[in-house]
């Protein structure tokens, strides 16, 4: 008899702005709990709390943005009523709507009014937890430590006054200020004086999302998180801290960029606290688990004050749960992979409810899997989003039931290590190789912090499949002679620039994407436009680049910057210049320069080898601007394209006419000579350009796919996807890669960008929304395989490589 799956809803999106973090965590979730004992029902509110019924696909798009306005003819608009019947035929309903509507409690108190079986906390407890205000009134009530806060309700008048005297006698005259109820330190702000406060309190009250505000003291110490499982007894388990290094000397705050996307500006810890103090925190995690009542899981962050006082300073009900999330991150300390976490929860809810649940061995009579080494990292200034792409990659090709993927990291020093799961699931390329570097010292004081979490935890065989494992470094060298097969994920330099590729090609090894040649050719940024313009194609071409030598900017004397900049513009035709490195790529370094003063300002970051551009350092520069990592040789100047004004507003798409241009990416695939374009993506950049985050980071750019027929007709994009295969065609492109682009949305004339042989593949990347929308949709474990189909199409005939002994895990 077949056995009935267990069928979860995942509610997702909500009205706030961490609804792009609700979307990631929904995506994650699905990645890893859907199955053959698991069916996936996925549930998305709008901006005014409207249910719809989506599908899987609409999960895996960036923001909520990406679709909002398809919503009325792409998913199944509900009422109240019709949400309630649609739940009612599910098991279990899990929320993951993070911020209103979700962790104040009000949908779940709709669910329980519905008799809907819940995972995680009661609306009762997540009222009473996620308010800042009342939460920090139980703590103090029952003995813990916490900070004065002075609050401050929207439309209530404010008195300059008594800010002054709360700030100069409880903060010292430094303090931050921030939602009452908020989470992702979204609208969170560090501030030295009353005006300062009362500025930040009038921008945050002018959005739409927030109505009550704190002011409370900055606080000084080492900030933390811990997170909590429920285990079969009803027991709250706290997990180790996760220490959260961060410099805050310039009054920053561990912010929404600094969680979200990896930079080497937060560094995690696991083991670094004193143990007795370990012991102190998780003790009172469990009890603030227990006094609010929360079920199944937990997330608590807080701070180890100077002064050597515990401070609990906020309470998150629906923890994040994105592939790199604190949570999934806690749970890798004790043998849990993400799918065993998120099952584990799931279990805990399942006997709870008294539902049941015929959980199913997956894998165990499957073929034999061929092993895929997963290689990320490098030293490049893209090194932090090799990290997210190749731990995506890993993480999505463990449900695949062709390959076995093993992750393993090019460091810093161009040595490889194997990485056990609890490696792997780090930020930055600085931290596992710190990691890697010092496993013996840390696997000491680990096993014996973990002792009593795992005997509280109290976890069935096969509840944590991912055991503790050392690991030893190679040589790159070695490594690629030993490995059976190599899914390159490594952004810029020698992973991009034909280098690996090369090694790969002389070992006889099967790899991913384009070869040598082609590699060094569209890393070569100027390169690309010169072989684009020699086609002499009418539908496709490349705009008009100025190289400058590094050496030749440093000749450059200060009185002759405005006659060079007045040259640039003549030449460009062109009011403003874009600047761009010329093998870089990830966004590294691309600007948008207004002035003369703009152009000796970055070429002096340039000669300086800065890794960053502080926001508001040039004109119109409202974010950080990563640099690349290495000296710069030549910069490249190009004409700055002005395109319509595209945007998404509450479920509106809003397009303003201004040149009929637009900027687009666009995924292809195939064997050499007959790649085929993907749907064309709008990209929509917030800035002049498009950041790193808008890229990569989840829950922040924009991309429409397919384009709106309504603005760019299904003819203009038959005629975009030709002239991509064209460019790609010329550029030797074969496997998969991810040409940038100009369009012309009448006409459908290509000006090409760049073309990225290594695209990224993080869990927001674009790539995976195109696939989603072809004819016949590849969900992104189905995309990756194909990826790796086209190399052993391709390359596996070469000769055969010894296999690699692997010390550390998967």
């Amino acid at each position: 008899m077949k056995k009935k799956k267990l069928v979860v809803a995942l509610l997702c999106g909500g009205p706030g702005p961490e609804r792009g973090i609700s979307l990631n965590s929904a995506r994650s979730v699905c990645d890893h709990l859907a199955g053959g004992d698991i069916e996936i029902v996925p549930f998305y509110f709008d901006h005014a709390c409207k249910p719809y019924q989506v599908s899987r696909a609409q999960l895996y798009s960036n923001t909520p943005s990406d679709f909002d306005f398809k919503l009325s003819h792409s998913a199944r608009p509900l009422s109240m009523s019709g949400l309630q019947r649609e739940l009612k035929k599910v098991d279990l309903a899990f929320p993951l709507i993070h911020g209103a509507f979700g962790e104040d409690g009000q949908l779940i108190s709709l669910l329980e009014k519905w008799g809907v079986k819940t995972i995680g906390p009661t609306s009762e407890t997540c009222e009473r937890a996620f308010n800042k205000i009342s939460s920090r009134a139980v703590l103090a009530a029952e003995g813990f430590h916490t900070l004065p806060a002075l609050h401050i309700k929207k439309g209530k008048k404010i008195s300059p006054k008594v800010v002054s005297t709360f700030l100069a006698n409880e903060c010292h005259g430094k303090a931050v200020v921030k939602p009452v109820q908020g989470g992702s330190s979204i609208g969170v702000h560090v501030v030295n004086s009353a005006k300062d406060a009362l500025a930040v309190i009038a921008s945050i009250f002018k959005g739409r999302y927030f109505k009550e505000i704190l002011i409370e003291p900055f606080c000084s110490g080492v900030e933390f998180t811990t997170v909590m499982l429920q285990n079969r007894f009803g027991q709250a388990v706290s997990l180790l801290p996760i220490e959260i290094e961060a410099n805050y000397q310039k009054g920053e705050i561990f912010d929404y960029r600094r969680k979200y996307l990896a930079s080497n500006q937060v560094t995690y810890h696991n083991s670094r606290f004193p143990s007795e103090r370990i012991d102190t925190i998780r003790l009172q995690a469990e009890q603030i688990f227990s006094l609010f009542g929360f079920r199944d899981f937990l997330r608590i962050d807080g701070w180890i004050l100077d002064t050597g006082e515990i401070l609990f300073s906020d309470i998150n009900p629906i923890s994040g749960m994105e592939q790199n999330s604190f949570f999934f991150m806690g749970c890798s300390q004790v043998g849990m992979s993400h799918r065993d976490a998120v099952r584990f929860i799931v279990r805990s809810a399942c006997k709870r409810h008294d539902v049941t649940w015929l959980e199913s061995a997956e894998g165990s009579s499957l073929p034999k899997k061929k092993p895929v080494h997963i290689l990320f990292g490098g030293s490049t200034a893209e090194r932090q989003v090799s990290v997210m792409s190749g731990t995506n990659v890993w993480l999505k090709l463990r449900r695949s039931k062709k390959y076995e993927p093993i992750p393993f990291l090019l460091d810093k020093d161009h040595k490889v290590w194997c990485l056990p799961y609890l490696f792997t699931l780090r930020h930055t390329v600085e931290e596992i190789q710190e990691l890697c570097r010092h496993q013996n010292a840390m696997e000491r004081k680990l096993i014996e912090l973990l002792r009593p979490v795992a005997r509280q935890l109290a976890l069935l065989p096969g509840e944590a499949t991912q055991a503790i494992s050392k690991t030893e470094s190679i040589s790159l060298e070695d490594f690629i002679h030993s490995s059976p097969a190599i899914f390159n994920t490594v952004h810029g330099g020698i992973g991009e620039n034909g280098v690996i590729q090369g090694m790969c090609e002389g070992a006889g090894v099967v790899y991913n994407g384009c070869g040598p040649e082609a590699s060094q050719l569209c890393m070569d940024k100027y390169e690309t436009g010169r072989v684009i313009t020699a086609l002499k194609s009418k539908l496709v071409t490349s705009a008009p680049k100025i190289l400058f030598a590094f050496d030749e900017l440093g000749a450059i004397r200060p009185s002759e910057w405005a006659g060079l900049w007045n040259k640039l513009l003549k030449d460009l035709a062109s009011k403003t210049v874009i600047v761009k490195p010329r093998g870089d790529g990830c966004s590294a370094g691309i600007v948008r320069l207004f002035k003369a003063e703009d152009l000796q300002k970055y070429c002096g970051f340039v000669l300086r080898y800065e890794t960053i551009i502080p926001p508001n350092t040039l004109t119109g520069q409202s974010a950080l601007v990563e640099m690349p990592s290495k000296r710069v040789e030549h910069l490249i100047f190009e004409p700055f394209i002005e395109t319509d004004r595209v945007s998404v507003r509450d479920n509106q798409l809003i397009w303003k006419k201004v040149s009929d241009m637009v900027e687009v990416t666009v995924g292809v695939m195939g064997v050499k000579g007959k790649l085929r374009a993907m749907n064309p993506s709008i990209t929509i950049a917030s800035g002049d350009v498009l950041s790193l985050e808008e890229k990569f980071q989840g829950g922040t750019g924009v991309n429409i796919t397919p384009p709106p027929a309504k603005f760019v007709s299904s003819s203009a994009c038959k005629k975009i996807r030709r002239g991509i295969e064209i460019a790609g065609n010329a550029l030797g492109i074969e496997g998969y890669a991810r040409i940038d682009a100009f369009i012309d949305r009448h006409t459908g004339k290509v000006l090409v960008i760049e073309a990225n042989t290594l695209p990224g593949l993080t869990g927001s990347t674009v790539f995976y929304h195109q696939g989603l929308a072809e004819p016949v949709p590849m969900y992104p474990t189905e995309l990756l395989e194909k990826i790796m189909d086209f190399a052993f199409k391709a390359r596996g005939g070469g000769v055969k490589a010894a296999p690699l002994k692997v010390v550390g895990g998967n």
